[in-house]
């Protein structure tokens, strides 16, 4: 069985073909920098990372695109706000993403570019559209530049809406537009916003609008035809829409599959910046959370599925994690962690068949249950086969407890050598305790352990412990 995709263009599940054999071409709109990032926005990276771990292990060459907006309207309104930079606020939101995606371990794109380091590109996507009649500068003086809707038929395609029925693009005042759909590709600089805030062009000094960047971007790192444009569902209109119409209309082919993830909602409602309902991966932790167990979370779902943020949901994903990460343990323990081994044939199925990891998870728990069947039994030799395929399973969905991005450091480990420390020293006591026969002093050690979220398991090796519940 070949990948299968749904491709939103289409709106049928595809078989993939790359445009050359043996590589693919990716990219996934990032974040608009003027704030922080928030679950929702890592739920999007943690679903693209899979996409891309499953294609490398399927053989192809990745180059994986992940853009980073570092002008825009909402950014330079922040500026003003904070009477800083809009490049400083920027930078710092850059940092922390960057943190985030690292402790979420999200594999670093192969090149992670700026909109602000694209305006030549841009320029000469500008340039081509009013050439061949798609684009038009404004004649108020303005120094604004849009691209003509009416002029390109297709227009409104991948969304599947119609142009008779769309209203304003609003992101620029009609006065300049020679019909109100049409939308910014540069907008010239305004009196009221950072002095800093533009750059010299043709047309006079502005700055670009936030669809020209992408096509730009795409057009200097993947060519002008590449395989797999990504992004979350919410930016299937406008932002595609006008990336394909202008880039198409520049003459590029540009995207041949078009895949969008869901949204991640709390209460129903879409998680957002400007609807102040935002949560952050420190607010995560602070519930006891760890990042490997939000990644499981996200992984859980369907990449196109919706996620209805709970607690309640986040925390049964965590202990269901929990469960696997126990099994890896203590088969690790007993057989030594091994290799990683060959990907169960239902595994494989449910990842090609449109990235099911749902499905894919459903063999994961199977295997498991295998696995521990085969301890209790002492049968090492499946013991062996089933941690070296779960393993294989983990490491897809960049999981894996061994991996050591999991166990060498990072936020959610900095004190790891000082826990171990405590609690084997109260391990200790334990024993003691025991080897006196002092019952109940050995009982207060481990109830006083698990009153701290710190489960005992006696074990022929010795005890060993971890942090939640199991059964």
């Amino acid at each position: 069985m070949t990948l299968r995709l749904y491709d939103t263009a289409t709106r049928t599940v595809r078989d993939f073909v790359p445009r050359e054999a043996g590589k693919v071409g990716v990219y996934l709109c990032g974040l608009t920098l003027q704030a922080p990032p928030h679950i929702g926005h890592l739920r999007s990276g943690v679903n693209y990372d899979v996409l891309r771990r499953w294609l490398t292990v399927s053989g192809y060459e990745v180059t994986f695109i992940r853009n980073l907006t570092d002008i825009d309207d909402k950014l330079l309104v922040k500026a003003t706000e904070q009477e800083r930079p809009f490049w400083s606020i920027a930078y710092d939101n850059e940092q922390i993403l960057a943190d985030s995606y690292r402790a979420l371990n999200v594999l670093p794109p192969t090149y992670e570019p700026r909109a602000t380091g694209h305006i030549p590109e841009m320029h000469e996507l500008i340039a081509r559209l009013i050439e061949t009649g798609h684009a038009y500068p404004a004649t108020d003086g303005s120094g604004d530049v849009y691209f003509d809707v009416a002029s390109w038929p297709a227009y409104g395609s991948l969304s599947g809406q119609s142009p008779e029925d769309m209203q304003s693009a609003g992101d620029a005042p009609e006065r300049g537009k020679r019909d109100p759909r049409d939308f910014a590709l540069w907008k010239g600089a305004k009196p009221e916003e950072p002095a800093d805030a533009y750059w010299p062009s043709p047309w006079g000094r502005g700055r670009p609008g936030w669809h020209i960047e992408c096509s730009a971007m795409c057009w200097r790192y993947l060519g002008p035809e590449f395989d797999i444009h990504g992004g979350g569902l919410d930016l299937t209109f406008p932002h595609h829409e006008n990336e394909i119409a202008q880039s198409q209309a520049a003459d590029l082919p540009f995207a041949r599959y078009w895949v969008h993830h869901g949204l991640l909602s709390i209460g129903g409602a879409k998680m957002g910046k400007s609807l102040g309902n935002t949560l952050d991966l420190d607010y995560v932790e602070s519930l006891g959370v760890r990042p490997v167990e939000l990644r499981y979370y996200y992984a859980a779902a369907h990449y196109r599925s919706r996620i209805d943020y709970s607690e309640d949901a986040l925390r049964e994903a965590a202990v269901a994690y929990r469960r696997i990460e126990g099994f890896v343990q203590r088969a690790a323990e007993r057989v030594g962690a091994g290799q990683l081994g060959e990907l169960p044939a239902g595994f494989v199925a449910a990842m090609d068949d449109d990235l099911n990891t749902s499905a894919a998870l459903a063999v994961l728990h199977e295997v498991v249950r295998d696995g521990n069947t085969a301890l209790t039994a002492g049968d090492d030799v499946t013991v062996r086969t089933t941690l070296a395929a779960t393993r294989a399973m983990l490491d897809i969905l960049g999981v894996d407890p061994l991996d050591p991005v999991w166990t060498g450091g990072g936020r959610a480990d900095d004190l790891r050598g000082v826990v171990d420390s405590l609690i084997a020293l109260a391990l200790e006591q334990r024993a003691q305790a025991r080897s006196r026969k002092d019952w109940a002093a050995a009982d207060a050690v481990r109830d006083q352990l698990k009153q701290a979220g710190v489960v005992v398991e006696d074990t022929p090796q010795g005890p060993r412990w971890t942090i939640g519940e199991q059964d």
